[in-house]
């Protein structure tokens, strides 16, 4: 019974260890997630956008409307992340 206590309490603790490792993977696909939407939304708005008559290849004023496509896109969500997580901290300390 005493070999049975002490291989149960060190796979106890590495039931916390194990917790924390699947919290990070889980975080890790959440991240990957919400990159790959990111991306996705910005490849369709930015398509719609700039590109009238698909083809084999991109012209210089296609090539000039996505970059400038995406780089706003990004700067508009970035400012729009930093503005929510200012906002979630202001109403963190309030309470």
């Amino acid at each position: 019974m005493d070999g049975f206590g002490s291989d149960f309490s060190s796979s106890a603790g590495s039931g916390k260890m194990d917790t924390e490792h699947i919290m990070e993977q889980v975080k890790v696909q959440i991240a990957m997630a919400n990159a790959q939407e990111l991306l996705q939304r910005l490849t369709d708005k930015c398509f719609r956008k700039c590109i009238d008559k698909p083809g084999g290849t991109l012209d210089n004023s296609e090539q000039k409307c996505l970059a400038m496509c995406m780089d706003r896109y990004l700067d508009v969500r970035n400012t729009v992340s930093k503005t929510y997580s200012s906002r979630l901290q202001k109403e963190r300390a309030r309470i």
